[in-house]
């Protein structure tokens, strides 16, 4: 009995339609990277596992596909050094700790994100690059994460990052390139802006600076859980009622950015529940006052607002964060990054700051499929279909198509001579606008006849006349 084809849970297949509107994604955006000064690179598919372990947090690290050393792994591997010692008495067999023996067999795992591999890169790299570095990645990435609407396990990135800077005008130009983005696009945003040293300022004046990637985990959660679910963890954490009372208002602040602003800088200044001065969260507010003030002079088009529940759960954030929501269309972000000042540090190269902006392509490809905001020529798989009347014909059309193909005009010959409804049928499958019948009479006459399928207009031209044939298909 044959297998039945089937493929991964979270992954998926794009045929020649879908590749169409994926790659009109990813040229638009990297055509927006590039007006800003951004170089593409790109980073293998797969890291060390020592490069990525540890930079995503407990939940990143448990969300990342491991591969299995080459060859026999297992051969001569002592399991009952992985045996738990805690199991259950009554347990029937013995319990292992997973973990340990998958760190023992597993030296690579494919790349969670692309700003981690972005860091290995510039310190591997740093004495063939100039700094303040700005590179744009458009590339796949790999979460075992549960596959549902708008989640999968395989994705694309398409990230902009600019490191050896700690100018906040670069900041203010990811803005601007997610601003005209999404103008090209045609998709309304919101993009909320929040920075890490706010959230740190919260563990301080709430009395658990320790407890700051707790608390920021939490927070992170708050649009998909809510806030009385959040509150719940933060307990679950250690945190205490009257910490968890301090956080609450600020996580349902409301008012304009000036007034968000202004009212962070006062609890971080000592008139929280717990009087408490927070020197890391002012900081954080000057950051945020800064970036606003270059945002309101930056052009911006887009809803930008400060959310003071953001947290964006990556560890390696030190600054400004970003997140970007689609108005019209219910999905989870679309996009998101954020400033980070040691992460070369782990790879040894310490104080080089960075930030980054991450657009997450298929999220995008969802949106502007549910909104229909691809362009109605975007399926065009070739503009000029010759119909194929017989080997005399063909021999005659072979150097007007090649002729076409040199100005860069798509074009194709049907293969047999068939049936002519047959091969009207194959162009408006194709979405092909204009065919061209050539048969004895246009041959002799040294001609081609066009015809565009959409508004029925027909034209003859001479057979070296290029210029007029492109100008009717519009080219």
């Amino acid at each position: 009995m044959a297998q039945k084809p089937s493929i991964p849970k979270g992954t998926r297949d794009f045929g020649p339609s879908e590749m169409a509107c994926r790659n009109y994604i990813f040229n638009t955006i990297s055509s927006v990277f590039r007006t800003y000064g951004y170089a593409p690179i790109e980073t293998p598919s797969m890291e060390n596992l020592s490069t990525l372990m540890g930079k995503y947090g407990e939940e990143g690290d448990k969300l990342l596909f491991r591969i299995l050393d080459s060859g026999e792994p297992f051969n001569g591997l002592d399991f009952n050094q992985f045996v738990l010692t805690d199991a259950p008495e009554s347990a029937k067999k013995p319990a292992y700790n997973c973990k340990a023996i998958t760190n023992k067999v597993c030296e690579k795992g494919l790349r969670y994100d692309l700003t981690v591999p972005f860091a290995r890169f510039v310190v591997q790299h740093q004495n063939e690059i100039s700094f303040p570095f700005r590179r744009y990645q458009i590339q796949p990435v790999w979460r075992a994460d549960r596959p549902q609407k708008g989640r999968y396990r395989e994705f694309y990135q398409c990230d902009a990052d600019v490191i050896g800077s700690n100018s906040q005008l670069n900041e203010l130009e990811l803005v601007q390139i997610v601003d005209r983005v999404f103008e090209l696009f045609g998709i309304r945003v919101l993009i909320k802006i929040n920075n890490r040293k706010v959230l740190t300022g919260l563990s301080e004046i709430c009395g658990f600076p320790d407890k700051v990637v707790d608390i920021t985990v939490a927070i992170d959660k708050i649009d998909k859980i809510g806030i009385e679910a959040v509150e719940a963890e933060m307990l679950e954490k250690g945190l205490s009622k009257e910490a968890v009372k301090v956080i609450e208002p600020v996580l349902c602040l409301k008012g304009n950015n000036a007034e968000k602003l202004s009212l962070m800088k006062s609890l971080f200044g000592g008139a929280s529940a717990s009087g408490v001065v927070s020197q890391t969260g002012l900081k954080g507010i000057e950051e945020l006052e800064e970036l606003f003030g270059f945002i309101e002079v930056g052009g911006i088009r887009q809803d930008v607002e400060i959310d003071l529940s953001l947290a964006r759960g990556l560890n390696y954030y030190t600054g400004a964060i970003f997140e970007v929501k689609a108005l019209d269309f219910e999905i989870g972000s679309i996009c998101g990054g954020g400033r980070y000042d040691n992460l070369t540090g782990i790879f040894g190269l310490p104080g080089m700051s960075g930030v980054g902006i991450s657009f997450g392509a298929d999220r995008i490809y969802d949106v502007l499929k549910g909104l229909d905001k691809f362009p109605d020529s975007i399926g065009e798989s070739a503009k000029l279909l010759f119909a194929n009347m017989g080997k005399e014909e063909v021999n005659y059309l072979i150097p007007i198509v090649k002729s076409l193909r040199d100005r860069g005009i798509s074009c194709e010959i049907y293969p047999e001579a068939s049936k002519l409804k047959k091969q009207f049928d194959y162009a408006s499958r194709k979405n092909i606008p204009f065919i061209s019948i050539c048969g004895d009479t246009e041959v002799e006459s040294c001609c081609v006849n066009l015809k565009n399928l959409n508004t029925g207009e027909q034209k003859s031209f001479s057979h070296n006349d290029i210029d007029g044939i492109s100008a009717f298909l519009g080219e």
